[in-house]
Parts: structure tokens; C-alpha cells; sequence
């Protein structure tokens, strides 16, 4: 069976780029602004209460940043990348994505993961969790997610998560619900992609250099197509993500290298990149020049090749 996006060409590939919340809002405003008149795809944010040796530094809410954004752009789809059960309650989670969709006028994509070590994990007290527990929790998380999203009045329980007379009146702008884009690389994961998603999004699986983390890539590709047909989905339902910047290389390290990246993602069947806006040091530095180059000169080419 071929993938989705054998054959495809640039022209349908959608651009997305990530701008962290470690900014006030005052600043980082012109950012979501100029995303959405460069004509990117998507835009999104982190969603974490603190993020590796960044937790220092200034750090902002995800979904308050993305509502503010939802205000001053029109077009541009937004999104976390990606919501985790680490410190979210489905429930509670249900009315803030609800919120943020009636703001931005049904322009939600909800990236959602198991959710990593680090800070997220540790910050609230509880256990830091090995990794077949955290899948355990992220598919209660989805499923409970889904149903609050989906239905007014869901009574559920399991192991990890409970409801009783969950609301979500009015509901979501974008019906059933907002998309779900889930990050996924092992296979009880992917069987949660193939269950809920509308999307799934990857960061490849680590490697040294661009070779071996592209070959990963490709072999995540072919696990997903894999659980696809186990579940007997139709692969073309699927929309597919690609984190470029968890390659060993910054993806707008120069304007012809983000074009040869994102040609790569197409030739694997990639419906969509991800990009990072470039910082002045740290994770994802990077010339902003090489940025407005890309936005302004290639991307309209990638676009419309």
C-alpha cells in the first residue's frame, strides 16, 4: 500500500514553525504576527511548565500564550507541541482547549504526547514514572480527553485519570472535537495515533548525524504505515508531522539546507514540517536572517513549486 505522500510533491507540503513562550508577550507578539503574514501553516508552542536548562530562564503558559496569539493573527493554525498528562487533567484540560478554539475560531491542532522526565515530571512532587507507565497514563489521558471533548456528562474512571458528570458545553468549534495530533515512536503509542489521531507527529529516534537519524526516520514511517493497516485505518486519513530541529543539525542553519530537509520529509510521505523560530543562543540558536529569507524567498517557492 502506498503512504500517503508517495509521489508528493513540495507544492502540498504545509510549513509549520515552533516559537517558545520565553518571551513577554509584548515581545513575542510580533512573532505570531509575522508567522501569520509570511504564510506558515501552523504555529505552536511548548507546552511545559519548565523546559531543560531553559527552566531558569523567563518561561510561559502554552495555552494562555496561544490565546493571546489566536488575537492577533487570522489564518494561521496554532498548536501545543505537545500537551502531556504530566501536570493536565483531562477535564480540566477539555475547557481550556475549548476556549482557546472559540477564540481562534475553530484553528486548534492539539499535539498531545506521554509526556518526558525532566521538570514536568518532578515539579508537582509525585514519582518520576519508567516509560511503559507513562504510555499507560497517556492512553487513559487521550481516551478521557477525547470522550469530555466529544460528549456533555461523561462519568469514567480508570487507573490514572477519573470523571464524573464532565461538561463540556458548548463544545468544540471544529466537530466531533479539535484534531489530535499525536506524537508517537513506539508501538503502543502508534496504536494511540492510529486510534485517536488526525495527525501524528514524530521527532525521529536520536542518531549522530543526519544519515542515521534520517534512516530512523523512515523506519518510524514504515511502523506507523504498519499499525495503520493492523488497524485497518486508511493511511490517506492521516496527517504526518516532522520535527525537523530533533535532527542533529538546526533545519534554518541556511536557507538551502531547510529546502533539502524539507524535501527529504516529502520523499518519506511527510504532509507537514516543523521548523523553530531561531534564538540568540542555547536550543535552536540560529540567525533570524536566514529565517525572513526562508519565510519571505522560499517559502512562497515551497509552496507553489
Amino acid at each position: 500500500m502506498a503512504r500517503p505522500g508517495e509521489g508528493r510533491t513540495l507544492a502540498i507540503m504545509r510549513i509549520g514553525i515552533v516559537i517558545l513562550p520565553d518571551q513577554r508577550w509584548s515581545e513575542s507578539q510580533r512573532r505570531w504576527r509575522q508567522a501569520d503574514e509570511w504564510g506558515f501553516d501552523h504555529a505552536w508552542t511548548y507546552d511545559h511548565l519548565g523546559w531543560r536548562d531553559l527552566v531558569d530562564g523567563p518561561w510561559f503558559d502554552s495555552m494562555a500564550t496561544l490565546t493571546a496569539a489566536a488575537t492577533v493573527t487570522s489564518r494561521i493554525r496554532l498548536g501545543t507541541l505537545v500537551a502531556s498528562p504530566n501536570f493536565r487533567h483531562p477535564a480540566a484540560f477539555a475547557r481550556q482547549v475549548t476556549a482557546l478554539d472559540d477564540v481562534s475560531a475553530g484553528r486548534v491542532l492539539l499535539g498531545l504526547g506521554a509526556g518526558g522526565i525532566g521538570f514536568d515530571s518532578a515539579v508537582l512532587g509525585g514519582e518520576t514514572l519508567p516509560p511503559r507507565q507513562r504510555v499507560d497514563r497517556f492512553g487513559e489521558f487521550t481516551e478521557l480527553l477525547d470522550l469530555v471533548l466529544r460528549e456533555d456528562g461523561v462519568t469514567w474512571r480508570g487507573d490514572w485519570f477519573a470523571a464524573v458528570d464532565a461538561r463540556n458545553n458548548p463544545g468544540c468549534v471544529q466537530q466531533p472535537r479539535v484534531p489530535f495530533v499525536v506524537a508517537a515512536n513506539g508501538p503502543r503509542s502508534m496504536r494511540l495515533v492510529a486510534r485517536f489521531g488526525q495527525g501524528w507527529v514524530t521527532t525521529g529516534t536520536g542518531g549522530d548525524d543526519l544519515t542515521s537519524w534520517w534512516d530512523g526516520v523512515g523506519q518510524l514511517c514504515a511502523r506507523l504505515d504498519q499499525t495503520l493497516d493492523a488497524a485497518g485505518r486508511d493511511p490517506a486519513t492521516m496527517d504526518r508531522y516532522l520535527s525537523l530541529d530533533s535532527a542533529p543539525a538546526f533545519s534554518l542553519s541556511n536557507a538551502d539546507f531547510f529546502a533539502e530537509q524539507v524535501a527529504r520529509a516529502a520523499a518519506l510521505g511527510f504532509t507537514d514540517v516543523i521548523t523553530h523560530w531561531p534564538r540568540a543562543s542555547s536550543w535552536y540558536a540560529g540567525d533570524e536572517a536566514v529565517l525572513v529569507d526562508v519565510a519571505t524567498r522560499l517559502l512562497p517557492e515551497l509552496r507553489t513549486a
